[in-house]
């Protein structure tokens, strides 16, 4: 069962370590809810949330997150922004949630832009477009599950060797 795209946003924007010195931008805000929709493809065959991305040029972006966002630019999102509970969610998405964060969230708005950017469902979506030049085509939900599945199985079986 799908979950609120918003809500996932709040989950990532809660897990930020304010205190230390960190920040969720919309920037990279975007690139955590793509890998959390693109593995929860891969693994669950079934989208997390049903909003789609879009092949923008900084990368995968879902439009009613950005449309929300919009207004702060490449600023800080405070938490005060926060306008669903993410207690919601089941204890299983929590996990696969803190999972994503685990493995994502360490890494900036750049990195996660750059990494985005070698993988092909951004880049099948981006297919014709000039670097810089807007692009609105929806990344493939069957591009996502199967490159991100291969992945996951290559992982498999390197640990299994």
């Amino acid at each position: 069962m799908a979950v609120p795209v918003h809500a996932v946003a709040d989950y990532f924007i809660l897990k930020v370590d304010r205190e230390a010195g960190d920040d969720m931008t919309h920037f990279k805000l975007q690139k955590m809810l793509y890998y959390a929709q693109a593995w929860h493809l891969a693994m669950h065959d079934e989208p997390l949330f049903d909003n789609a991305f879009e092949g923008w040029v900084h990368g995968p972006v879902c439009r009613e997150v950005y449309e929300r966002f919009r207004h702060l630019g490449w600023n800080p999102i405070p938490v005060d922004g926060i306008v669903s509970d993410p207690s919601q969610f089941s204890e299983d998405v929590h996990e696969f949630l803190d999972e994503v964060w685990e493995v994502y969230g360490q890494y900036s708005a750049a990195k996660l832009e750059q990494m985005t950017h070698q993988e092909e469902p951004w880049l099948e979506a981006r297919h014709g477009c000039a670097p810089g030049t807007p692009g609105h085509t929806a990344l493939s939900e069957n591009t996502m599950r199967s490159f991100y599945r291969t992945r996951m199985l290559a992982r498999r079986r390197i640990r299994e060797r």
